[in-house]
């Protein structure tokens, strides 16, 4: 059983200011969770083969590779919305601010 002093010492660990009726909230809600782990820690899966997905027969759902000839860079610019010849103009993404 989760009490009040576990839930404040792992808010102080994990730096969150939490409110008394957080505290008695995640109490509850700690304690649920441990209870379930409990009943799940008893059930017998040795039988149980382990598994990646839980859909088994789950295949890979990617189209195949299929070889195409590059574009030029005549055409890859003609396609491009802002093209600045030999180069492609993009967006700033990265800005510096005023006090730098």
């Amino acid at each position: 059983m989760i009490d009040r002093e576990t839930v404040e010492h792992v808010a102080h660990l994990a730096r969150l200011k939490v409110t008394d009726e957080e505290i008695s909230r995640f109490t509850g809600q700690l304690s649920q969770i441990l209870e379930h782990m409990e009943k799940m820690k008893a059930l017998d899966v040795n039988h149980v083969p382990p598994t990646f997905h839980v859909l088994e027969e789950m295949v890979n759902v990617m189209r195949g590779d299929t070889r195409r000839e590059p574009l030029s860079q005549e055409d890859a610019l003609n396609m491009a919305p802002d093209p600045a010849p030999p180069y492609f103009r993009v967006p700033k993404v990265i800005e510096l601010g005023v006090d730098q």
